[in-house]
């Protein structure tokens, strides 16, 4: 039979030894708390910007990948057909969500390569990673419409041409 006081000894420090693991994982998780809080920030304050090959269309989006600010250039109306503005206004808003949905990506990626999941302490146990949905791709480009014809574009062309000929542009 071993001795009640050293029983109590070897108790008391496996106590004080889970006191001290549960301190350090309370300060780990308030210190990730935090890293998160302001990743979360950063990816909300997040903006998006780009700009046409042309340099015809400026586009900046908010971290939701909303328009908050659109230029066109002052030429953009003589050097273009009306069609192929539309199109390159849609590829320069996608392009700046996409800068956007990057940047916030970037403000997570560190904190989220050191942050324990739960199969990582229950072998069993879902991992949270797999219950955030991801946030749905930017499309890459303009769908092109099957009822839209090349002719409209040369009626588009000459219509432009004639009021520039004509001083109206």
């Amino acid at each position: 039979m071993s001795n009640p006081s050293s029983r109590r000894a070897e108790l008391e420090a496996r106590n004080a030894a889970m006191r001290e693991n549960m301190t350090s994982l309370l300060e780990g998780i308030s210190r990730q708390t935090e890293q998160l809080k302001q990743a979360q920030e950063q990816a909300v304050a997040t903006t998006g910007k780009a700009s046409s090959d042309d340099g015809l269309v400026t586009v900046q989006v908010n971290s939701a990948g909303i328009v908050t600010d659109l230029q066109l250039s002052s030429s953009a109306f003589r050097s273009t057909t009306p069609r192929k503005l539309s199109e390159s206004i849609v590829l320069t808003i996608q392009a700046a969500a996409r800068n956007a949905r990057a940047q916030a990506d970037e403000a997570f990626t560190p904190i989220l390569a050191n942050m324990p999941d739960l199969p990582d302490f229950f072998a069993d146990a879902p991992s949270l990673k797999d219950l955030i949905p991801a946030a749905p791709e930017v499309p890459s480009g303009v769908a092109d419409d099957a009822d839209d014809d090349d002719d409209d574009e040369d009626v588009e062309d000459e219509f432009f041409a004639s009021r520039r000929e004509n001083g109206n542009y």
